[in-house]
């Protein structure tokens, strides 16, 4: 099952991809704002369920989804950006294991423990 969930991820990384090549911004704009979700990790420094929050907030494909069709109604190309980024980040966690995280900490996600052989 691991697999099959990392090659569907593969395939939605891919979609980002694709849909950021539909903008006009130059690639170097991908690639520098690539990490720009893990800003959500800070919510840690507070405690668990802050921390959590946060994280699932910047890694949920569902908002990245909304953020991308606002962008697209209101014909805003940030806002498409932005939610390009959100989602084809969250795939590229979700192929090395991370998924959205638990209140009880970081390394427990909805994918399983990080760290844990499953």
């Amino acid at each position: 099952m691991k697999t099959t969930i990392q090659l569907e991820e593969i395939a939605m990384l891919g979609l980002g991809i694709y849909l950021f090549s539909l903008l006009s911004y130059p690639w170097w704009v991908f690639l520098v704002l690539f990490l720009a979700p893990d800003i959500g990790m800070i919510g840690y420094l507070l405690n668990n369920k802050i921390g959590a929050l946060s994280y699932n907030i910047f890694h949920h494909k569902g908002i990245a989804i909304l953020v991308y069709i606002a962008g697209i109604y209101v014909s805003n190309d940030i806002l498409q950006l932005s939610g390009i980024i959100l989602f084809a980040h969250s795939a590229f966690d979700r192929i090395l294991g991370y998924g959205l995280k638990y209140e009880k900490g970081f390394k427990f996600t909805h994918l399983g423990e990080i760290g844990k052989k499953n």
